[in-house]
């Protein structure tokens, strides 16, 4: 978000749809003008806000969420109401049931508006949660039920998805209810409808964060059903091919099928020489195997820059959209910051500068402006040429480009990566040349494919649990830097005096890690030892 950054109170109920930055501590301690009135339109001896109807609530925070941009602007008299309508279970209950309710299938931000407003609500009690169940009394036959209206089991399974997500332990174990595990692998059926589907086998990804859960739904069979739907990772259609994302993804990462080979292990990489980079990623972005494809599901605003860097020359590469929902692409220094639970990404320092396609805005330094381009939507191509002799950025939209953009080279002129950020649900493929780009733009250009190159090891791109037991073989020494484990630490922070890192991590600091106190200097005490 940048200094300026754009407030998001987890405690007032509101937050830009792609940061969920908790900013509500440095919002209540700073200083008012007596003078001037409360803006969210109830003082402290003011009665309790009379409620409006809470489906209408809930589609006026719909309505205007994509609009919230700006660090100025208050909370929506929606997000603030539903807020306190949720501080008690029976106003709780209420608002699960009208998300289930009123959220349409066609809204691209539907499922990240269920996520943002029980994110921003107060975290369910253990009785809410019973009555929740008792509510839904979720089955088999309830997925069968109402075939015609997908969007309530899709705002069902999206519900189930958030609260397993920040419910962890006995609570998601006693959400995952027999009945509520039939109703999720029912959903995954051929019958349903596709983005039910999608949203079921979310939620059963969630659920499965937790260990026991994992368990449950790993002896229900569900990786002969996701066998199937891996298939559909090549589709046309662009909400099938999430499914099958999503289904490769938990075949490699979660529930591992007998005798099934990983797909890292059976791709095709020959042609490939510039990919998405799996060590320069935040931690919860999903990568395909083939390293051109990503997907964000949490809650957080995930990122990542590629493996190929430009000093000079003009360069292009093309971004197909699968979800037309908020992803800032562009590109990015390293020295442009990946703080995914703060909501920094693409577009929100000074290094970095990145195209919003569904909120249509240009993201420099934490700070946005319009752009002409409509809205994009599933299959469109977006092309970004970097062209570092002119110093100047210029986006496409399926080949109309948008005046040139130049901010960032105030602050940077070389070492640039082609870099993303995703809210949650959101998906694209990436093209760095290694197949013809579908509205190449008339200048003369390079592209990554043709320049860089990997070594067959790089290109691997592991399941989580293969990269966390080569983490358990590494053996670190007692003197390494805590943040790289790899570098003698050798470094201390002044004023606070804290060590226990590498110089080249301390660099990389603002803040301690320990005690949060700036950092005016780095001393390095000792001289390395090869």
């Amino acid at each position: 978000m940048g200094q300026q950054g754009r407030p998001g109170d987890k405690l007032g109920g509101w937050i830009t749809v792609r940061h969920r930055l908790d900013a509500g501590e440095a919002r209540s301690s700073r200083p008012r003008d007596p003078v001037r009135p409360p803006r969210r339109g109830r003082g402290p001896h003011e009665p309790r806000r009379k409620k409006q109807n809470v489906d209408g609530l809930v589609l006026d925070t719909l309505a205007v969420i994509r609009t919230l941009v700006d660090n100025d602007q208050e909370p929506p008299y929606s997000m603030i109401t539903l807020h306190e309508m949720a501080e008690t279970d029976d106003g709780w209950l209420e608002v699960v049931q009208s998300l289930i309710r009123v959220i349409p299938l066609d809204d691209p931000l539907g499922p990240a508006v269920i996520t943002l407003l029980l994110d921003e609500c107060p975290l369910p009690t253990k009785d809410a949660l019973q009555k929740l169940s008792d509510m839904l009394s979720l089955s088999s036959a309830v997925a069968r039920q109402d075939a015609l209206n997908p969007a309530k089991h899709r705002n069902t399974t999206a519900v189930l998805g958030c609260l397993a997500e920040k419910l962890a332990g006995p609570a998601s174990i006693g959400l995952l209810s027999p009945g509520t595990l039939e109703y999720l692998l029912e959903s995954l059926s051929s019958e349903a409808h596709p983005t039910v589907m999608l949203f079921a086998l979310i939620a059963l990804e969630k659920f499965s964060q937790t260990s026991e859960n994992k368990l449950t739904v790993s002896e229900s069979c569900i990786s002969t059903r996701l066998a199937v739907l891996e298939s559909w990772a090549e589709q046309p259609d662009y909400l099938k091919r999430q499914v099958g994302f999503c289904s490769q993804w938990s075949l490699d990462n979660l529930f591992l099928k007998e005798g099934r080979q990983f797909t890292y292990e059976k791709v095709n990489l020959t042609n490939i020489n510039a990919m998405l980079n799996s060590n320069d990623v935040s931690e919860y972005l999903k990568i395909s195997p083939t390293g051109l494809e990503a997907r964000c599901d949490a809650s957080s605003f995930e990122s990542v820059r590629c493996t190929f860097c430009v000093d000079s020359g003009v360069w292009y590469y093309e971004v197909t959209v699968i979800t037309s929902g908020v992803m800032q692409i562009g590109w990015a220094t390293k020295d442009s910051k990946f703080l995914n639970h703060e909501g920094y990404g693409i577009g929100d320092d000074e290094y970095s500068c990145a195209y919003d396609g569904c909120r249509q805005l240009i993201w420099y330094n934490a700070r946005s402006k319009p752009h002409s381009h409509p809205c994009w939507k599933e299959g469109d191509a977006i092309g970004f040429l970097l062209d570092l002799s002119k110093k100047q950025m210029i986006f496409y939209l399926n080949g109309h480009q948008l005046p040139p953009e130049k901010q960032v080279f105030s602050s940077a002129t070389s070492g640039f990566f082609a870099a993303a950020s995703f809210m949650s649900y959101q998906q694209c493929e990436f093209n760095f040349g290694a197949k013809p780009f579908r509205h190449p733009p008339s200048v003369k250009f390079s592209t990554f494919n043709d320049f860089a190159s990997l070594l067959p090891s790089e290109k691997i791109i592991l399941p989580r649990h293969r990269r966390l037991a080569l983490l358990k073989q590494v053996s670190i020494r007692d003197n390494c830097c805590t943040l790289c484990c790899d570098v003698m630490a050798d470094t201390e922070l002044r004023p606070c005096g804290h060590g226990g890192m590498c110089m080249e991590c301390a660099l990389q600091l603002e803040t301690c890690p320990l005690c949060r106190q700036d950092i005016q200097t780095r001393v390095r005490l000792i001289a390395h030892v090869s």
